[in-house]
């Protein structure tokens, strides 16, 4: 493009076109890592690695990579579809029109009207996310024996956590457009002020009041396993409020365990199909790994660093919604009409243009993340190693990615960039040499 032809373009040109750039190489990014990740999959469909080939059956083996496949495709079509919403929602003129319809119904209402603008996008969006979800859940995870929720189940969980969802997100929406209605320039740091003390308040509130809404959660009845797990904590000097079994068979034949709380809301919860899966010496090396992360405080530093990165995008929010080619460059008028008196910007519009927007920028920096994350389960393994048994967590892990239909033969590259957790190889790799 020549040099004359980019002066003159005007900013919020300038802005349509680096969405439009980011979103092509977006998806042209996803499209070549899960070719390579398919191809990878379908190569190796027919042998089990070698060095699984005593713990894995061929048919186990080919349903992973079955499954693996099946989730890659649907995740290309989610993909195609999420930029076509995007692209409707910001330069084809959707969120500029759900906006100035509101005004013409409500009026400039500096509150209530910013606050319907939020909800009306959310049920929206709401409503186009559902037939991805029932498709995932009723055909891919039906197909290959995962699901165990019914359709009447299904709805209840739709209906409980819109209704958590409105009784939790309305109050904290109204609160935060407020405090950016009265806070002047530096809105956003109050505001990074609401949402951290809203985060640490639902490590408590979660696990004790919304969690029970979804699941049932049992006090550990294993005597044995009770007992060894108790052992387990305390030499590893972690204390929690209990131990717990949840009913997750009820939706799903996934198995996990996890940590879940802060302070005295603090506890331990195993899924039954754990349970039902593996022995308590593996269960053990699984909660020791957990542990694991605990030790190095893990936890705590991925607090830090969310706080951080959420600092740092409501600060760039901050300045953006100052921006006219901000809102005009995404397809939507940037302040109220004059004429029904508006004269400051539309924070519910700068942070629906934010929160549409900022994930296809996310993504490019994912592999960092991953990379961050890879490092932070070697290092709870190698916990787990030295406090129970690495071999034991090597049949652990080895059975869950079985039961999780987790492939054993990813694509480096696609690994790279997207593997929270080291693939199965080298995890196992990195055990055998405790």
């Amino acid at each position: 493009m020549p040099q004359a032809l980019i002066e003159s373009l005007s900013p919020a040109v300038v802005a349509s076109l680096i969405l439009a750039a980011l979103l092509l190489a977006h998806l042209w990014l996803k499209l070549w890592l899960a070719s390579r990740q398919i191809r990878a999959v379908a190569r190796h469909r027919d042998r089990v690695p070698a060095e699984f080939s005593s713990s894995i059956s061929l048919s186990s083996h080919q349903r992973a990579a079955d499954y693996t496949v099946a989730r890659l495709r649907f995740g290309l079509i989610e993909a195609a579809l999420g930029a076509v919403v995007l692209l409707g929602w910001t330069l084809l003129g959707g969120l500029d029109w759900l906006n100035g319809a509101l005004l013409n119904l409500m009026g400039a209402r500096p509150l209530w009207q910013p606050l319907a603008l939020l909800m009306a996008f959310s049920v929206i969006n709401g409503i186009i996310d559902l037939p991805a979800s029932l498709y995932q859940t009723f055909v891919i995870e039906q197909r290959f024996g995962f699901n165990k929720m019914t359709f009447g189940l299904w709805l209840i969980d739709l209906f409980k956590s819109t209704l958590v969802s409105v009784i939790i997100g309305v109050p904290l929406a109204a609160l935060a457009l407020w405090l950016m209605s009265v806070t002047g320039d530096g809105w956003w740091l109050w505001t990074w002020g609401l949402l951290t003390v809203f985060f640490l308040s639902m490590l408590v509130i979660y696990p004790m009041f919304i969690a029970p809404l979804f699941n049932r959660f049992q006090p550990l009845q294993d005597q044995t396993l009770k007992e060894r797990v108790t052992q387990l904590m305390s030499r590893c000097g972690f204390s929690a409020q209990g131990l717990y079994v949840m009913d997750g068979s009820r939706r799903s034949a996934h198995a996990n365990a996890y940590f879940t709380g802060f302070g005295a809301a603090k506890r331990v919860v195993f899924f039954d199909t754990l349970l039902t899966r593996l022995t308590p010496p593996e269960v053990e090396a699984v909660l020791a790994h957990e542990l694991g992360h605990f030790k190095h405080r893990h936890i705590v530093k991925h607090i830090i660093a969310l706080f951080a990165f959420s600092l740092l995008g409501l600060a760039l929010l901050g300045w953006l919604a100052r921006q006219d080619w901000f809102y005009t460059g995404l397809g939507v008028t940037p302040n109220l009409p004059a004429a029904m008196g508006g004269t400051v910007p539309n924070y519910a519009l700068a942070l629906l243009l934010f929160a549409l927007t900022a994930p296809v920028l996310g993504f490019f920096l994912w592999p960092v993340m991953a990379r961050w994350s890879r490092q932070r389960e070697f290092e709870a393994d190698a916990y787990a190693a030295a406090q129970s048994s690495a071999q034991d967590l090597s049949r652990a892990l080895i059975k869950l990615h079985q039961d999780n239909a987790s492939t054993l033969t990813p694509d480096p590259v696609y690994a790279r960039f997207y593997y929270s957790h080291p693939p199965a190889s080298e995890r196992m790799a990195r055990l055998h040499i405790q």
